[in-house]
């Protein structure tokens, strides 16, 4: 656990998955779903905050017109590092979701604790369809088997930083997805 600024600043984090990586991957994922929901009324719900760097590198090369809305859960206490399964919704959606496609934006899935709960509670409001996307998946980590209908990198079993993902808060500026050595 990092708590404070020397702290990270002395960490040492290995690139897993550079930033022209990233961009590749975001642009063909944009251009999958530019296509398979071309004609449709899009609505992007984005988990902060880890999500938003994603979204926003997503959103931009889509070329089909969305809505986007936020979502802020947590399944984390601060200075843990494990999920302790219980979910909980901090910010709900400020949009009425109802006969619309959803697209759940996630930067990560591990455990697949918040994917459930937010897939729950968003199915109890009559979207016309309701998909996941998200960066990075941490499958060998799953507890919950949930849908992920678009995946950008399947990861191995390591805590990432970078690109908005963080470690108490920092590193979340990474332009890149690194491993922090611990």
């Amino acid at each position: 656990m990092v708590t404070t600024l020397d702290q990270a600043i002395n960490q040492t984090i290995d690139t897993l998955i550079s930033e022209s990586e990233l961009k590749e991957r975001v642009s063909q994922l944009a251009a999958q779903l530019s296509s398979d929901y071309a004609s449709q009324d899009l609505m992007l719900v984005c988990i902060l905050r880890g999500g938003v760097v994603f979204l926003t590198d997503l959103m931009r090369e889509l070329t089909i017109p969305h809505h986007i809305d936020f979502m802020a859960v947590s399944s984390y206490r601060p200075g843990v590092r494990e999920s302790d399964g219980m979910v909980r919704i901090t910010l709900d959606l400020l949009t009425d979701i109802q006969g619309r496609n959803v697209l759940l934006v996630e930067d990560i899935v591990d455990t697949g604790y918040t994917v459930s709960r937010v897939l729950d509670l968003l199915s109890t409001r009559s979207p016309a369809s309701l998909r996941v996307c998200c960066l990075l998946d941490k499958a060998e980590r799953r507890k919950v088997e949930v849908p992920i209908d678009y995946v950008g990198f399947q990861i191995p079993d390591k805590f990432v930083v970078g690109y908005g993902l963080d470690m108490d808060e920092y590193w979340r500026n990474l332009s890149y997805i690194g491993v922090v050595r611990i």
